[in-house]
């Protein structure tokens, strides 16, 4: 099998997870600037192989796209453009901050590493991924 990768998009860095080659398990991979995505991506996919990639849907309460969304299309067409082959899909990730500041909480981190927001963001990436892993089981 093949992994699949999760994005938690943002201006200045994303939050990159991807699971285990059965797709059993996600994990944090890294975070990069958000400039330096798509040639990470590229590369991943040419080392790696990927069955598709998932990325953040934000979304306010109202069920309505979130103002981040306007940052995300160009990145997504751009993808889809590169990769014409891969499948790209959209995952609701409303309270993924919230979640992975409560998992860095529970984890006992020191201080500094709580405000690593670089940290925030690869947790949030895989808890969209884990999240999209648990809905295609049921």
């Amino acid at each position: 099998m093949s992994r699949i990768i999760a994005i938690d998009y943002g201006k200045k860095r994303t939050g990159i997870a991807v699971t285990d080659p059965l797709q059993i398990i996600a994990n944090g991979l890294t975070t990069v600037p958000t400039h330096q995505l798509v040639d990470f991506l590229l590369d991943y996919v040419r080392r790696e192989p990927v069955e598709r990639i998932v990325v953040g849907h934000p979304k306010q309460m109202n069920n309505e796209d979130s103002e981040n969304m306007k940052n995300i299309v160009p990145f997504l067409n751009r993808l889809r453009k590169l990769l014409p082959d891969m499948p790209v899909e959209l995952v609701d990730e409303r309270f993924t901050s919230v979640l992975a500041h409560q998992a860095i909480l529970a984890g006992g981190l020191k201080k500094k590493d709580r405000q690593n927001k670089a940290l925030v963001d690869e947790i949030s990436a895989t808890i969209i991924l884990q999240s999209y892993l648990e809905s295609k089981k049921y």
